[in-house]
């Protein structure tokens, strides 16, 4: 016997019918593996695995045996459209290993593991990118305590998420400049609730650019090797591609560059990791 189970709707606590949002599918298979104690699930999609790079873009990428939950959880949320990040997220707390492969075909996909299983770590395991990031840059901000507050709380009230954040040391001691990004679609909101606030907190300019995008390396041998950020500044460096904000987390650097750059940033970071297939 086979069980067919509706993996986009569900019913709320009201007893209704809804859908699951983005990801619904995947995350519904998710839970039902660890619920059921499965062995593993296979999340069967239109890509034959997960690879260190958009193949789109690098011709020489080559697909993972094997990764990590953190790996593709970073990898879902800066970009990589192979799994949706809540099914990544479910999988991880209940230890629910994924396999991704192809409805076309019959290859070998790749599994999405705990880090124990993995005997040797690659330092960076993939490249991404996001063409959804927008950047806004505010001038002479008032330096002191709770302007940051004063400015990031009336975004997140209006449902307009931030993502990398640098704030410039106060040359004079009385104003910084603070630079951020949001989501391209909420540009626009955005610039309207911070236009609302220049009265309140007197900044200077407003500048906003949405022709950049989100380049990110990732790999959990980041965390037991030096040299990652260096070898990734310098290879920009060398193609004459700025960084003009960069943040990172313990497996991750992203640096916010250039829309027209994205393709020989990605190709390049990609041949300086040795991710290239031979």
């Amino acid at each position: 016997q086979v069980a067919v189970v509706a993996g986009f709707q569900g019913i709320d606590r009201h007893g209704r019918v809804t859908t699951l949002g983005r990801g619904g599918s995947d995350t519904s298979a998710v839970a039902l593996a660890a619920a059921l104690r499965a062995e593993r699930c296979d999340i069967c999609t239109d890509v034959d695995g997960v690879y260190t790079a958009d193949p789109r873009i690098v011709t020489k990428a080559r697909k993972l045996a094997r990764i990590t939950y953190e790996e593709m959880l970073e990898m879902a949320s800066l970009g990589a459209k192979v799994l949706q990040t809540r099914s990544v997220q479910v999988a991880m707390n209940q230890r629910v290993r994924l396999c991704v492969l192809s409805s076309f075909d019959e290859t070998p996909g790749t599994l999405v593991v705990d880090e124990d299983e993995i005997v040797e770590q690659a330092v960076v395991s993939g490249i991404t990118y996001s063409r959804d990031e927008a950047k806004i840059t505010l001038s002479n901000v008032p330096d002191r305590p709770g302007a940051a507050a004063g400015i990031f709380g009336p975004l997140a009230d209006a449902g307009i998420n931030v993502d990398m954040i640098v704030q410039n040391v106060a040359m004079d001691g009385k104003t910084t400049g603070l630079t951020f990004t949001v989501r391209k679609s909420d540009l626009d909101r955005a610039v309207q609730v911070l236009s609302d606030l220049r009265g309140e907190f007197g900044y200077g300019d407003l500048t906003a650019d949405p022709d950049v995008v989100k380049v990110s390396v990732i790999g959990v041998g980041m965390r037991s090797h030096a040299g990652v950020a260096q070898r990734m500044f310098r290879t920009l460096a060398e193609k004459g591609i700025n960084i003009q904000v960069i943040s990172t987390s313990e497996i991750k650097i992203s640096v916010l560059i250039a829309e027209e750059y994205t393709e020989l940033a990605v190709r390049s970071l990609h041949t300086a990791y040795g991710l290239d297939a031979a």
